[in-house]
């Protein structure tokens, strides 16, 4: 599926490892985040080439990712995004498959736009919780981590960029699933990209997006899974943002003056 892109990305990239990269694990970042149609990807990878280089981990380009995120039974965790609550919070385990590596993690987004991120390591999924990631729940969020249980899978492949002279990670994702019990949403024409940097700044990759006429603006994985896997969710909120997902998904052969941007 991804064969073109790995040529692309192996033919016109310099390379990095994990351990390359751990001056810029940016653990309190802003994030700036864009969508698009998987068709448009590989001339955004070829223009941005020069300025940004490419981690392999385990000699893999694109790497796989399982994340399964918890919540309240209430989804309460989902409701204050979708009501715009500031200072929100998410918890998820996340495995990155070929390093065999996995976290428990909490992600705080507080009301200046900043992303805070604190983990564990736990190789296991957590079902209930072990005393280490209760204790490290409880720490770190303002409620009890006894309220919280699993909701859904979201399962993603991932290529990860680093610019050569600023502190900024770039995250693109894409062959996206969302499951939840026997139900599947498969989103495989979807791209997401994150561009995650020490403080919002000029960025050639956002700057080659905008060329392409791809806006800022994505709604979050957690809350796309809830959304499209929960049909009795409040989504007022969302309904702008899950309606231009829904052109993205739909996009067939157009001309570029016709692509959907979001």
């Amino acid at each position: 599926m991804f064969e073109s892109i790995e040529n692309t990305l192996s033919n016109s990239f310099e390379t990095i490892t994990l351990k390359e990269m751990d001056n810029v694990k940016l653990m309190d970042r802003t994030d700036t985040k864009y969508s698009f149609h998987i068709s448009q990807l590989n001339d955004i990878l070829s223009e941005v080439k020069e300025h940004y280089k490419l981690l392999i981990v385990e000699n893999r380009i694109i790497s796989k990712y399982k994340t399964l995120y918890y919540d309240t039974q209430s989804l309460s965790l989902y409701n204050q995004h979708q009501s715009g609550k500031l200072n929100r919070y998410k918890i998820r385990h996340r495995t990155y498959v070929e390093s065999n590596l996995g976290f428990l993690e909490v992600k705080f987004k507080n009301n200046k736009g900043r992303t805070i991120k604190e983990r564990i390591k736990k190789l296991e999924v957590p079902q209930e919780w072990d005393d280490h990631s209760k204790t490290f729940l409880d720490t770190s969020l303002p409620f009890e981590s006894n309220d919280l249980v699993p909701i859904v899978w979201v399962n993603y492949n991932r290529i990860t960029l680093v610019n050569k002279h600023a502190q900024e990670r770039v995250t693109i994702d894409l062959g996206m699933k969302f499951i939840k019990d026997n139900l599947e949403v498969d989103l495989s024409t979807l791209v997401i990209v994150e561009v995650k940097q020490d403080s919002k700044k000029s960025s050639i990759f956002c700057d080659v997006l905008k060329n392409h006429h791809i806006r800022e603006g994505s709604l979050s994985k957690y809350c796309m899974a809830v959304a499209f896997t929960n049909q009795d969710v409040k989504k007022n909120a969302f309904k702008m943002k899950l309606n231009q997902i829904n052109k993205i998904l739909n996009y067939a052969s157009t001309t570029n003056s016709e692509r959907p941007t979001s």
